[in-house]
């Protein structure tokens, strides 16, 4: 933007940079959520192909294609918060995602793939991973706290309905025995 600019050309171009600047804020926030740092980008790029083939496996069961989930070509196999990473780092990292290019299925089926990154950049993402698992199970308990109280709410305002119905009905009986009563005496 040209710092002398004015009017609505001025105020359209800022707008633009405010918003862009929030998305940018928004996707590093998300990169940071997920772990997907500059240390570990750099640590990632380190890795070759014998990197992987070289890695022991102890469990080496046959993966079925049908766990592979279509739409972001990651495995099923993983926890939420590693799908999501193991998305996010194949699109910020070209190298991964050569990587992985170049061993599946040829060299490695791709639950092993996830297995060798995920072992391997354990010490990297642990920290992040745990802040995730701890964020769920907080939310978890808010929303349970919340039931708990709407749940309260309900059953109080019910017996407070029931009380009330409840006196009128006793009401409406005074008032007919007094009736009664008066009819007995014509």
């Amino acid at each position: 933007m040209w710092p002398f600019a004015r009017g609505k050309r001025a105020s359209k171009e800022k707008a633009a940079e405010t918003s862009g600047e929030g998305k940018d804020r928004e996707e590093d926030g998300l990169l940071q959520e997920l772990g997907v740092t500059d240390r570990l980008r750099e640590f990632v790029k380190t890795f070759t192909v014998d990197t992987f083939r070289s890695f022991p496996l102890h469990d080496d069961q046959a993966a079925d294609p049908a766990d592979v989930c279509a739409q972001s070509n990651v495995r099923k196999d993983l926890t939420e918060w590693q799908e999501r990473h193991a998305t996010l780092v194949l699109s910020e990292v070209k190298e991964i995602a050569q990587l992985r290019y170049v061993l599946c299925p040829r060299h490695l089926k791709e639950r092993q793939f996830w297995r060798i990154y995920f072992q391997l950049v354990k010490s990297y993402v642990a920290p992040y991973e745990m802040h995730a698992i701890q964020k769920a199970r907080m939310k978890k308990l808010e929303m349970e706290v919340e039931e708990s109280l709407i749940k309260g709410a309900i059953e109080v305002e019910m017996a407070e309905t029931n009380r009330g119905s409840g006196s009128s009905m006793t009401l409406i009986s005074k008032e007919n025995s007094l009736l009664k009563d008066d009819i007995d005496r014509v």
